[in-house]
């Protein structure tokens, strides 16, 4: 199922910020040499979440699920100059292509990448944090919020992606349908934050500490 259609998609990219060279240079590399190239972000999101980085001031962010970095140089972009984004994932190989793309961008020095289980890292991590995203495995959403919201400052914000899962959230048959059902359940009923889950590409769960 398309969420939103390719021409509204088309039409909203088109009227959208356009992107830094260095994002260009990274989807080219990230489509040649990577087997889910599907999986980075692209400009909406990706500028969104820069949006969302300038709008809470950010100066520290913490990212669940690097890819090749498309997100984590989104939102270090529109951070404070002084400040520092974490973001955690198991690929060291997608991550070179990640690094050697924040090393080309001028805010790129503001990313930490951490290797090895997000969940473990988390543990070891200590709040508060001005903004978080989380796109990473399905199974482990729940556990990831758990670990995070608690780390967020009041009025800190947390985005979720892939939350409608091509809407499959409608018919769930698969282990990571279910996840992401549960998962939606779970933050829609957590009372510590205002939510709203959102039609942008793949679907995205945006909530507020209260």
């Amino acid at each position: 199922m398309d969420i939103v259609s390719s021409e509204i998609e088309d039409y909203c990219r088109a009227h959208t910020t356009d992107l830094h060279p260095v994002y260009d240079e990274l989807a080219k590399v990230t489509y040649a040499e990577t087997e889910c190239p599907q999986m980075q972000v692209g400009k909406l999101e990706g500028r969104f979440l820069k949006l969302l980085a300038q709008l809470t001031g950010a100066q520290r962010a913490i990212e669940v699920g690097t890819f090749t970095g498309f997100s984590a140089l989104s939102m270090a972009e529109g951070m404070t100059e002084d400040g520092q984004l974490i973001t955690l994932d198991i690929n060291e190989e997608s991550g070179r292509i990640a690094q050697a793309h924040f090393d080309m961008a001028p805010w790129g020095s503001r990313i930490e990448r951490r290797i090895g289980p997000a969940i473990e890292t988390l543990a070891a991590l200590s709040g508060p944090f001005d903004l978080a995203f989380v796109d990473a495995d399905k199974s482990g959403y729940i556990a990831y919020w758990d670990a995070i919201v608690p780390m967020l400052r009041p009025g800190g914000v947390i985005v979720v992606d892939n939350t409608l899962w091509s809407g499959r959230v409608l018919a769930p048959e698969s282990d990571s349908d279910r996840a992401i059902v549960a998962f939606n359940a779970h933050a829609a009923k957590d009372p510590r934050v205002e939510h709203v889950l959102l039609t942008v590409r793949d679907g995205m769960m945006v909530a507020r500490v209260r």
